[in-house]
């Protein structure tokens, strides 16, 4: 009876588990950084688990303006700026080059990173796991096109008035 109590407690306990995995439960092992530098007055480099252990926020249903194909709504979740702004000491700004991990670089201004956030999950799970090309973390700006959102973010350079 003992043991049988104990095959199905394992059973239940891997059952979970791997229902946690599927809803994205535990962060994937991910050997990347970004660069906060700049106007700031602490200058930062903040690791994946750092992004992943500081305060998360949600944007749910975001619509994602594509320049082609079709418009797409989604959530997504991460550190808010405003977050990592505070870790870094940034006190004013007028725009911010994003730079991804190829060389890519884009000017968004503050307007349009209004609610903005450094996104670690879409609505799929983790984007790490879900969308190895365009991963591990891409920012996220509510007020702007997604061609204004850059992916496999490596640095975000502060440019204050």
């Amino acid at each position: 009876m003992r043991h049988r109590r104990l095959l199905i407690s394992l059973f239940l306990a891997a059952l979970l588990g791997g229902a946690l995995a599927a809803c994205g439960g535990t962060a994937p092992s991910v050997d990347w950084q970004l660069k906060v530098t700049g106007d700031v007055t602490t200058p930062l480099t903040l690791s994946y688990g750092d992004l992943v252990g500081m305060p998360q926020v949600e944007l749910n249903d975001v619509l994602m303006e594509k320049s082609t194909g079709e418009d797409v709504v989604t959530s997504w979740s991460g550190v808010s700026l405003d977050e990592i702004w505070k870790k870094a000491g940034v006190a004013d700004y007028t725009v911010v080059v994003a730079l991804a991990s190829d060389g890519y670089a884009l000017e968004i201004s503050k307007d349009e990173l209004e609610g903005a956030i450094v996104a670690l999950k879409d609505s799929e799970g983790w984007i790490a796991n879900t969308d190895k090309e365009h991963g591990p973390i891409r920012i996220v700006c509510p007020k702007a096109p997604g061609n204004r959102w850059v992916f496999q973010l490596a640095e975000l350079q502060v440019v204050a008035p």
